[in-house]
């Protein structure tokens, strides 16, 4: 049996495979509403046949987005356009749904990626951006405002809100993010965060906003809602963020009731030097699988369905995340199934698909010819 497509659970939330979709930025939306693009992308990923779908990142408050066009939830517009595209989903998929909820930090008011993908400076549209310390992300770009107390108690008061709003909607889980170089992976590197109070300088100094962020909003969703978090494992910078430290932050994450670590890396830095190649990333989540012991999701470079199941059969991860192969392919769980012997969830209306010579992927009626 193909351990890929075993089940798996996530906390409360059961998963009837190891294939996660993970979160992909569309720049698509309109003052923080989701729009038919939304629900023409996730449709197709929604019918995929992946045991999670994790949804892009979301702004919790408009100076939070990465640009103009993220997906946001910070207020009833946006809870009433992304319900709609959930409500549609959930016509045709039962995939459990999650969503990632961020803030940029310094790396907000940014053109989207076709767009070049700089800082949009305030006389052209931009808006101040907000950090742990007044450090660029570029040596270029304006430094952002380091947020005093009140700054970081609205900013923790918003990711509640977003996840209250996000539960309401019927999401199934939450991924808190603090990876890539935003706002709560920014107070955890040292490269990021100088500031000389309660909030910087040691490593437990430096954890306790996404700790106190990570509390609040498990505080208020109901015991049967899952809660994770995504982090970069290392900045892959000397004297940055590193797997050791992300050790104590997931065993810390793990005493208040974390139910998975994401695990990625980079994106603080320019000076970042990654060692691109196939599921390079892969040791990093094994690490932490083991050293910390929660529900683990791999990701990056990981296109191939023996590759996929490798990494689970051999317990390096307890589930697999992919982007942009499921950018590209919408149906590699299909063709993971296929080339595995596995059978995985598709819609009846794709079933005559089935090429010949395969063993039967879905459902359990045969299609006849009219």
């Amino acid at each position: 049996m193909s351990q890929l497509f075993s089940p798996h659970d996530i906390g409360p939330l059961h998963l009837k495979n190891r294939i996660v979709i993970a979160p992909m930025c569309q720049y698509s939306a309109e003052h923080g509403n989701a729009t038919d693009w939304h629900l023409i992308h996730l449709g197709h990923l929604a019918l995929s046949g992946a045991g999670l779908l994790i949804l892009e990142a979301t702004a919790v408050t408009p100076e939070g987005r990465i640009s103009p066009t993220d997906l946001g939830l910070w207020n009833e517009a946006n809870e009433h356009a992304l319900g709609e595209v959930l409500r549609k989903l959930r016509q045709h998929s039962a995939m459990p749904v999650a969503i990632q909820l961020s803030h940029a930090g310094r790396k907000a008011s940014s053109r989207a990626p076709w767009e070049g993908g700089q800082l949009i400076a305030l006389q052209d549209g931009g808006w101040d951006t907000l950090a742990p310390s007044a450090i660029p992300h570029l040596p270029h770009e304006a430094p952002p405002h380091a947020l005093d107390a009140s700054g970081l108690a609205r900013i923790q008061q918003a990711f509640v809100d977003a996840a209250l709003r996000a539960h309401r909607i019927g999401i199934d889980a939450i991924e808190l993010h603090a990876a890539h170089g935003y706002l709560l992976h920014q107070f955890l590197s040292p490269l990021s965060n100088q500031r000389s109070d309660e909030y910087g300088g040691s490593l437990e100094n430096r954890m306790r906003f996404p700790l106190a962020v990570f509390d609040a909003v498990r505080a208020v969703l109901p015991p049967g809602m899952a809660l994770g978090l995504r982090l970069s494992a290392t900045d892959w910078v000397d004297g940055g963020w590193d797997v050791a430290q992300s050790v104590v932050f997931g065993q810390a994450l793990k005493a208040r009731g974390c139910h998975f670590l994401h695990v990625s890396s980079a994106g603080i830095s320019p000076l970042q030097q990654i060692p691109l190649g196939p599921g390079y990333q892969v040791p990093l989540a094994e690490q932490l699988k083991h050293e910390v012991g929660l529900p683990t999701i791999a990701v990056g470079l990981v296109t191939e369905p023996e590759q996929a199941e490798a990494i689970i059969a051999s317990g390096r991860a307890d589930l697999v995340a992919l982007a942009r192969a499921m950018l590209y392919d919408p149906r590699w769980p299909w063709h993971a199934a296929a080339a595995l012997g596995a059978r995985v969830d598709a819609p009846p209306q794709y079933w005559r698909s089935q090429p010949r010579g395969v063993s039967q992927l879905f459902g359990d009626v045969k299609i006849g010819q009219r």
